[in-house]
């Protein structure tokens, strides 16, 4: 697989953009320190960003695109999904760890990546950055213990209607407002739903027999929101 490419600065979106409400806590000189070392990638689907055996020299910041954060046990686990605007990856440096986790696009993804040593200078000199990344923290834990009680409280329909849920609340969907804007593969909808790929791929035919959701190979369009959203809190 080839490895990420590199985009020029001047092609890229302005760090202001891309994360506007951290851009505004900025001083001066801490905004040109992030504009001089940051530097914009092309990662390609199903290219690693970072794995879970190395501690991230960079924060990164999903300026489009789609990333999965993955855990490796007995099986594959996606245990979040990155959106656009989004940080990751910089949990780990502040840790001391390695990370336990991987970051893999799901498509073809630009991505910003900030040296952490840059970020945490500016942290630990601007208490109203270390705010935001405490509340950044805050809701990404919140998030993962509403995915820790899906994946342990809910039976398989439950499960894989919370994940269709979670695609479409992350990604959106396209121009009919119905097609989920992201196109798992149906071994990527299992790990994301904590089942075998064989139940995912039954649970779904099941949901389009009931005129829940419709199937055109990776695209999935969910024709019944009101009732997949029984089935996810019926669990």
């Amino acid at each position: 697989m080839k490895e990420k490419v590199e985009i020029k600065k001047e092609n890229s979106p302005h760090l202001s953009n891309i994360m506007p409400k951290l851009w505004s806590l900025l001083s001066d000189s801490e905004r040109e320190e992030l504009l001089i070392w940051s530097n914009y990638y092309i990662y390609k689907r199903g290219e690693v960003i970072y794995d879970a055996k190395v501690i991230p020299q960079n924060a990164f910041i999903l300026v489009n695109g789609q990333v999965k954060i993955t855990q490796e046990e007995d099986r594959t686990q996606i245990l979040s999904l990155i959106r656009a605007r989004e940080f990751f990856g910089y949990e780990a440096h502040f840790a001391s760890e390695t990370p336990l986790t991987s970051a893999t696009a799901m498509e073809n993804s630009l991505i910003c990546l900030i040296p952490i040593r840059s970020l945490e200078v500016i942290l630990r000199n601007n208490p109203r950055v270390g705010l935001y990344f405490m509340d950044d923290l805050a809701l990404r834990i919140r998030e993962r213990n509403q995915m820790i009680i899906t994946l342990t409280q809910k039976h398989t329909r439950g499960r894989l209607a919370e994940s269709l849920l979670l695609l479409k609340s992350k990604y959106g969907s396209e121009g009919d407002g119905k097609t989920i804007h992201a196109y798992l593969t149906r071994n990527e909808l299992a790990d994301l739903s904590n089942m075998t790929t064989s139940n995912a791929v039954r649970t779904l035919r099941s949901f389009q027999e009931e005129g829940v959701i419709s199937l055109n190979g990776r695209k999935i369009k969910i024709l019944d929101e009101t009732k997949l959203q029984r089935i996810s809190r019926l669990g």
